[in-house]
């Protein structure tokens, strides 16, 4: 008769989990002029991160890119029924998945 493998406890490594990586996952500022994504998660707990969460970028929203300033910097985006400008260094905080 084999002896029984000991049990692992895994708890502490699933605690830390939020989200499953599925390699199409990228920051905000990269969604292109007319793409939409779904905001996977604002990362930081700085003022600012506060503020864009205020802003409603949270879990779960849709966001539409709209436009891009002529050199790039601001973007438009469109989500819960606003419009919003934010500057790149705003929208690499923003995690999203394309849809």
């Amino acid at each position: 008769e084999m002896a029984a493998a000991p049990k692992t406890d895994f708890s502490n490594l699933v605690r830390g989990l939020t989200r499953i990586d599925t390699g199409a996952e990228f920051s905000l500022s990269h969604l292109d002029p007319g793409s939409e994504g779904v905001i996977l998660e604002v990362d930081g707990e700085s003022p600012e991160t506060l503020r864009l969460r205020d802003l409603g970028l949270v879990r779960g929203t849709r966001i539409r890119s709209v436009k891009r300033a002529p050199l790039g910097d601001p973007v438009v985006y469109d989500l819960r029924g606003y419009r919003l400008c934010l500057r790149r260094s705003e929208t690499d905080r923003v995690l999203v998945q394309p849809v």
